[in-house]
């Protein structure tokens, strides 16, 4: 028998799983999800659960059951790519593979700053949101959250927060001269509109030195805040990071055209993970898990994979509360109530299919 090891059950490795399912697997292919939750997460709604608006029940569907998957629920320690095998924290046992597949997403990059690993919250894993989501619900009247970073994740937080809490004092740090710097300017300008309507203080050209329980020093002022977030930058998870294979500036690691590790081919990697000229997002980590589908499929059954076609992405889309939102779409810039319902539109899609 050979051994096929999907290492995280996100967008992307569940999409690999899929794809392999839907085409046939050889009966000889023993397929392993590997993932430190019992359930698929939905990364792209986390903010929702920090704002408290949505129960975390709304953000997670459950794996696929095919008797073709086994599923190991537990947490990646190492990648031993010498000896082919997956090591676990909390369990003796190991995986081996022959065939391996790692997705195992980002965690927060903390660039070095004092404290902001320790005196933060985060929204890059369910278990993070769900703290970040028990600290901002259990502030008083007229708390005080600030958010380090106003990419997408920031905003949408903030805003959720906004709608969620109206009695909350929501401050954002944004270290350039503008929100959303990637979008268009159109969009810049909804956005900082929005917050300037809502009550949400943005300061720009922010430069965090340090984080305290208490509080954030930005450019050498120190504010005081009950909950600081952190949304200011992503890394690939640690144990990607430790793997001996060549990686960008960005700490992802280089793939070939068939998203394989060139030093060890039968080592794929997509998604937060995988060296790309696209930024990440669920919508890449997806097709590329589509595409490394069609690749093993082909590999497993000793045929000659075809080059994958080159990613296309549709649009980026954000939200700002529940009736409000922004998005690329189609190359044009939208926003108000249509992006925020074709945003709704696509979760509906990605919980039931």
């Amino acid at each position: 028998m050979r051994n096929l090891v999907i290492l995280g059950g996100g967008y992307g490795g569940i999409k690999v799983a899929l794809g392999l399912l839907d085409k046939g697997l050889p009966e000889d292919v023993n397929l392993t999800i590997v993932d430190r939750n019992p359930y698929q997460s939905l990364k792209t709604e986390f903010y929702t659960i920090v704002a408290g608006t949505v129960a975390d029940r709304e953000v997670r569907v459950d794996f696929p059951k095919d008797d073709r998957i086994q599923y190991v629920f537990a947490e990646v320690e190492k990648i031993d790519a010498e000896h082919k095998q997956i090591v676990f924290q909390d369990r003796s046992e190991v995986v081996s593979y022959d065939y391996l597949v790692v997705a195992l997403g980002c965690e927060d990059n903390y660039h070095g700053i004092e404290g902001a690993d320790i005196y933060t919250e985060s929204v890059q894993s369910f278990a993070g949101s769900r703290r970040a989501g028990l600290a901002v619900g259990n502030l008083k009247a007229y708390g005080k959250v600030t958010i380090v970073g106003a990419g997408l994740s920031g905003i949408e937080v903030a805003s959720e927060i906004r709608e969620s809490r109206e009695d909350l004092n929501i401050r954002l740090l944004d270290r350039g001269g503008s929100v959303l710097r990637a979008f268009d300017p159109r969009i810049q300008g909804y956005v900082a509109d929005w917050f300037n309507k809502n009550d949400v203080e943005v300061l720009h050209h922010a430069n965090v030195e340090y984080v305290e329980k208490d509080g954030v020093c930005n450019n050498g002022v120190c504010y005081v805040n009950d909950v600081t977030i952190w949304t200011a930058g992503v890394r690939p998870n640690k144990v990607v990071r430790e793997l001996p294979f060549q990686k960008d500036q960005h700490e992802k690691i280089v793939v070939n055209d068939f998203f394989q590790v060139p030093e060890q081919p039968n080592v794929y990697v997509i998604g937060d993970c995988a060296s790309s000229i696209h930024s990440p997002s669920a919508q890449l980590a997806g097709i590329q898990g589509e595409q490394t589908a069609a690749v093993l499929n082909c590999v497993l059954k000793n045929k000659e994979p075809k080059k994958p076609k080159d990613i296309r992405l549709k649009g980026t889309l954000g939200s700002l509360g529940k009736s409000d939102g922004f998005g690329n779409m189609m190359k044009q810039p939208m926003t108000g109530i249509v992006p925020r319902l074709v945003k709704s539109g696509v979760l509906w899609l990605n919980k039931r299919h």
